[in-house]
């Protein structure tokens, strides 16, 4: 057993520095249509079932948690922003308050982490993918999307963007955080400020052996 100390109270300091910078996601047409097509293939190889449990990490303003709804699963958002939040519980929505890398949910409980656009607010993306994981299922799915580095809009320069990776990188940081990639997806398009890119993964938790 290696004896390290670590004041941790540093990082809740840290942390909280951080959370001064969550901004509203307001709805827009591209993140819905990317949003429903990201659905429409999952449902291709993991068709969603009343009572399924979902966990939308990082929800915005809602544009899965009415999909999720509509199919009877026991689904409940998470996010920081406060705004977000209050558009969500207008729209009738569940959701939660809630650090994607310190979900308060029991763990293996969930079916579906659907993780969009938010993991690269994370400091440290192999711990909080290893938090997804926890609260999955063995065999359960995640869906985790993210935007590609160095396009016409520069993600790794957004200002709480703290995760921009290679997508070698987030193939590496899955599995080692106990996923196995079933497929992937590109979301290619174009903005006022040249071509875009999205990554989209599908992932299974890996089952324990054990």
């Amino acid at each position: 057993m290696i004896d390290i100390q670590r004041d941790i109270s540093k990082l809740g300091h840290f942390l909280d520095r951080l959370a001064e910078d969550v901004y509203p996601e307001m709805p827009s047409l591209l993140h819905s249509e990317i949003t429903l097509n990201a659905l429409q293939k999952l449902e291709e190889f993991f068709p969603l079932r009343e009572g399924m449990k979902v966990l939308d990490v990082g929800c915005g303003q809602g544009p899965a948690l009415e999909y999720f709804r509509n199919r009877h699963t026991d689904y409940l958002g998470v996010t920081l922003g406060e705004e977000d939040i209050a558009a969500c519980r207008a729209k009738g929505y569940r959701v939660e308050k809630m650090d994607q890398s310190f979900l308060e949910v029991a763990d293996n409980s969930q079916d579906l982490v659907w993780a969009r656009h938010v993991i690269e607010h994370s400091i440290f993306p192999l711990y909080t993918l290893c938090e997804f994981n926890r609260v999955l299922h063995p065999g359960g799915i995640l869906y985790l999307e993210i935007p590609a580095p160095e396009t016409a809009c520069h993600h790794e320069r957004n200002p709480n963007h703290y995760s921009v990776l290679p997508k070698g990188s987030w193939r590496s940081l899955l599995e080692r955080s106990g996923f196995r990639i079933l497929c992937d997806a590109d979301y290619s398009f174009e903005v006022p400020a040249g071509p875009d890119v999205y990554w989209g993964f599908f992932c299974r938790k890996v089952e324990d052996d054990h």
